[in-house]
């Protein structure tokens, strides 16, 4: 299935990590909203990032690796139009707080990761379903 998803994931405490090129990064403990794209499959890309046994690749696996952070919920939505995850990344811009350049080296975004208060901001993104986590 192609498609572009939402990771929603958890850093459970404040965290300084390198973060391959762009260099160190400091994340506070809380929400952060991922926004990825799969152009073959999204069960195998979010399949990778679940696991911990991987080399580090993008930017998202850097943080994914620490111990101190977790996926909590996955939100998707099957298109194989890859502009949808720049208008996702765009409309979670207006109301999270962006980490300048992650994940954003093939887009024209700042970002694709975002601090966010709560779920509620993916919630309001229509059209998305739920990746249940079993």
């Amino acid at each position: 299935m192609k498609g572009i998803y939402i990771l929603l994931i958890s850093v459970k405490k404040n965290i300084n990590i390198k973060i391959g090129s762009l260099g160190y990064i400091t994340f506070k403990k809380g929400l952060y909203a991922y926004v990825g794209s799969a152009q073959n499959s999204i069960e195998s890309r979010v399949k990778r990032h679940l696991s911990k046994n991987k080399k580090k690749y993008w930017h998202i696996d850097y943080l994914l690796l620490n111990r101190n952070v977790n996926i909590v919920d996955i939100f998707y939505k099957k298109n194989s139009n890859k502009s949808y995850e720049d208008r996702f990344a765009n409309k979670l811009m207006k109301t999270g707080k962006p980490i300048i350049n992650f994940g954003s080296s093939d887009s024209k975004c700042k970002s694709h990761l975002f601090k966010i208060k709560n779920r509620d901001i993916i919630n309001r993104l229509v059209g998305l379903n739920v990746l249940r986590l079993s």
